[in-house]
């Protein structure tokens, strides 16, 4: 009984961090989305959907911020559709998380950090262009491109849309935070009782069943994927591909809020697999071809 106890009270303050650690993301997301539609009105919303053409660019660059809190804040302007998918999977793809700090932390060369970052960074843009270029194609002559939806996302929020913009933006803050809080502590407490030495040898010395593996493990929408999968890699466990397998589909919390508030919840699976396809795809193909000597 001692050790749950002290297990979910290890766990609690650990998940109180990281839900703190986002709540300026998370206000600063809503309060845009808020201004948008208190003040701004259509002008500025045609001029978001008219600069998603370079959204790809301006999300693998964000992403490759080390903070997880851009990928929580593409996933509130995706709801709201004021995004594109490829925008979205570039953030997604892009982003570090604890990657970087793991790194440091462990004495990496900095050319080695340089080229994963690099790396995700290139594969987020690509990506990124690339889905928003074939939904163009497979889109129907007649159909537009979808609008933004700020105003239905408040109302699923059962929140006053006629509150100061500031107050309400506040609200949806608290609102998803105790969900993230809540969820994050449930997944440290899992990884917990599961064990990292259990998912390590999920994946020992696995070529192309690692990278599949690899991505399984990083679609936790937790922090403590990206430091598992980051301290294989630094051991010797993973191969650079398993471990890019497992840090390009890693988002961090933005898929928990992408399951949260978007709809229809299919769409939040299609881009779930297409990030996972990415994913693989590309570290296995860093694997078997001579791309892995570079690193």
């Amino acid at each position: 009984m001692y050790d749950l106890l002290h297990l979910a009270e290890h766990a609690l303050l650990h998940s109180l961090w990281e839900t703190l650690k986002l709540l300026p993301f998370l206000y600063l997301t809503y309060l845009l989305m808020e201004l948008l539609e208190h003040k701004a009105g259509g002008a500025a919303e045609r001029w978001l959907k008219g600069s998603g053409r370079i959204g790809p660019l301006l999300g693998g660059a964000m992403g490759a911020l080390p903070q997880c809190g851009f990928s929580a804040a593409a996933s509130g302007l995706y709801t709201g559709r004021i995004i594109t998918t490829g925008t979205l999977l570039a953030v997604y793809l892009s982003t570090s998380d604890e990657m970087l700090p793991i790194l440091i932390s462990n004495g990496a060369p900095l050319p080695l950090i340089l080229k994963l970052l690099g790396s995700k960074l290139i594969i987020g843009i690509a990506a990124g262009f690339a889905v928003d270029l074939i939904a163009g194609l497979l889109r129907p002559k007649n159909q537009k491109a979808p609008e933004p939806q700020i105003e239905e996302l408040c109302e699923r929020e059962h929140c006053d849309c006629h509150d100061h913009f500031a107050l309400s933006a506040l609200k949806h803050t608290l609102r998803i935070s105790l969900f993230l809080l809540i969820f994050t502590m449930a997944l440290h407490i899992a990884v917990e009782l599961i064990g990292e030495d259990r998912i390590a040898a999920l994946i020992l010395n696995r070529p192309v069943i690692g990278s599949v593996l690899s991505a399984l493990v990083g679609l936790i929408p937790n922090c403590a994927s990206s430091i598992l999968l980051t301290h294989l890699y630094l051991e010797g466990v993973l191969s650079v591909g398993a471990m890019l397998s497992g840090l390009l589909v890693n988002a961090g919390i933005g898929l928990a809020l992408l399951f949260r508030n978007n709809r229809p919840v299919k769409d939040s699976f299609r881009i779930v697999g297409i990030l996972l396809l990415i994913g693989i795809l590309c570290g296995i193909l860093i694997d078997v071809t001579p791309i892995a000597t570079l690193f």
